[in-house]
């Protein structure tokens, strides 16, 4: 059976879902406007490549896992709240070791003799990490009590 917030909690699900597919569909413009660009002003520059081929590759996952599960939302009773609550909390810490990857890409990157192909895929993960954290962490403010 439904609880009394059943409602609140779909609605705050399904804004959610519906953020993540907007930055998806944001990353996704993003990062392949920037490689058109480079493309046709045939420039060459392997930070800027490698940093909009995470963008528009992580925008596409965020936009497909969105619209996959923004219509599959249903009324949540408490166990399922509880099991969302707790794959959200799961969600922040993989969003944190996203960041991680990224700093660690990047400084790498940087120390190995200044490959900036590396240095901007560091760079593009972090900015995804940093935006899915802040996205979960804004639904999970939203639910929590």
């Amino acid at each position: 059976m439904p609880s009394l917030y059943a409602d609140t909690l779909q609605s705050a699900e399904r804004l959610h879902l519906i953020r993540l597919l907007l930055w998806g569909a944001a990353s996704i413009l993003a990062g392949s406007g920037l490689l058109t660009w480079m493309m046709i002003r045939a420039q060459k520059s392997d930070l800027l490549w490698h940093f909009a081929v995470q963008i528009a590759a992580w925008g596409a996952v965020d936009a497909i896992i969105g619209a996959i599960m923004l219509p599959q939302i249903v009324m949540r009773d408490i166990h399922s709240a509880t099991r969302l609550d707790r794959f959200l909390w799961l969600n922040i810490g993989l969003d944190v070791g996203y960041v991680l990857v990224g700093i660690t890409l990047l400084a790498t990157g940087w120390r190995l003799g200044r490959r900036l192909g590396l240095v901007g895929a560091g760079m593009g993960v972090v900015v995804q990490g940093l935006a899915l954290a802040l996205l979960d962490m804004m639904f999970i403010a939203r639910i929590s009590l």
